[in-house]
Formats: structure tokens, C-alpha cells, sequence
């Protein structure tokens, strides 16, 4: 009898045995080489389909953390933006109480042309970080972007449009920060 390192040449190729003298069930309760074949190709199978939902799963989540970095740094001064309206809104108001052909006094129209100036930069200022202004007179009125505090009847425009603006709204890129305080035409 020859043997090997491993063991006598007559077992070489032999199915090992368990304690009761059969073949070694696999932990895939199969016994035939063929039928072995089948279970390893269909267990390779399963965990390549795993593997590609892991894979689909981790880009999806890597393209959502993408998208939520992106937004949170373009929306980031939201809540600063929205402080920022109400001063706005105070200096237009504070221009408006004064009208300029009624004002003679060479300091007031100083200070009158220093307040419109402080509006425009912050009003430039606002609109470099995306902030924008929306004043819909004479436009169609859009529930996304307006809020109508009145219907106007014989207003001389037709239905829906918005004929007078209580308070301008504003966008920072696309979302709304605030709506427009609108008077719409009623048909």
C-alpha cells in the first residue's frame, strides 16, 4: 500500500465518513456532488444579490447624506434671513411715511437718502446669499407664493389678479421664506 502525506493512496478521492459509516452531510444537507454544486451556486447567488442591495443601499445612503449636506449649506441662513425681513420691511415703511416732494428741510432729505440707501444695501446684501423679493402686483396670484388678505370687486383687472401688495414676500433660492400680504381682483 502507498502512502501519501496525507494518508493511504487507497482513500484519496474517499467521501469522509461520520461515526455512523455514511457520508458527511455538508451544512447544506446535501450529499451528491452534483447536488452540492447546485446548493454552493445557488448560496453564491443569494449573497451576490445581498451584496448588490448592500451596495445599492450605501450609495443611496451616500447620495442622500449628498443631498442633505448641499441643502443645509444652501438654506443655512434661513432663520437669520427671516430676522432680517422685518428691519427691511420698517425702512421701507419708515421711506414711505415721508413721500420726498414733501420734504424741503436739506437734513431731512439727508436722512431721508441715508435710510433709502441703508434699504438698498441690506436689500443687496439679502439678494447676493439668495434672498429675493417678491412683489406680485399686477401678477396672477399663486397660493405657493402669495396670501390674500382681501378680494378687491371693480378693481378693473380680471379674476385672481393680485391688485395690491400689503407686504412684499420673500424666496431664499426656492423656498419661501415668506408670503406676499396680497389684495386679489374678484370676478
Amino acid at each position: 500500500m502507498i502512502e501519501d502525506k496525507d494518508g493511504p493512496a487507497e482513500n484519496a478521492g474517499a467521501v469522509p465518513a461520520n461515526d455512523a459509516g455514511g457520508p458527511l452531510d455538508d451544512d447544506l444537507g446535501v450529499t451528491t456532488a452534483d447536488d452540492r454544486l447546485v446548493a454552493l451556486e445557488t448560496e453564491l447567488a443569494e449573497a451576490k444579490d445581498r451584496l448588490l442591495r448592500a451596495l445599492a443601499d450605501t450609495e443611496n445612503t451616500r447620495r442622500r447624506a449628498q443631498r442633505e449636506r448641499e441643502d443645509l449649506q444652501k438654506y443655512a441662513i434661513t432663520g437669520f434671513a427671516k430676522d432680517l425681513l422685518s428691519p427691511v420691511d420698517n425702512l421701507r415703511r419708515a421711506l414711505d411715511s415721508m413721500p420726498e416732494a414733501e420734504v424741503n428741510d436739506p437734513k431731512l432729505r439727508g436722512l431721508l437718502d441715508g435710510v433709502a440707501a441703508t434699504e438698498r444695501e441690506l436689500l443687496s446684501a439679502l439678494e447676493r446669499h439668495g434672498v429675493r423679493r417678491i412683489d406680485p402686483k399686477g401678477e396672477k396670484f399663486d397660493h405657493n407664493f402669495h396670501q390674500a388678505i382681501f378680494e378687491a370687486e371693480n378693481s378693473g383687472q380680471p379674476a385672481g389678479t393680485v391688485v395690491e401688495v400689503l407686504q412684499p414676500g420673500y424666496v431664499l433660492h426656492d423656498r419661501l421664506l415668506r408670503p406676499a400680504m396680497v389684495g386679489v381682483a374678484k370676478g
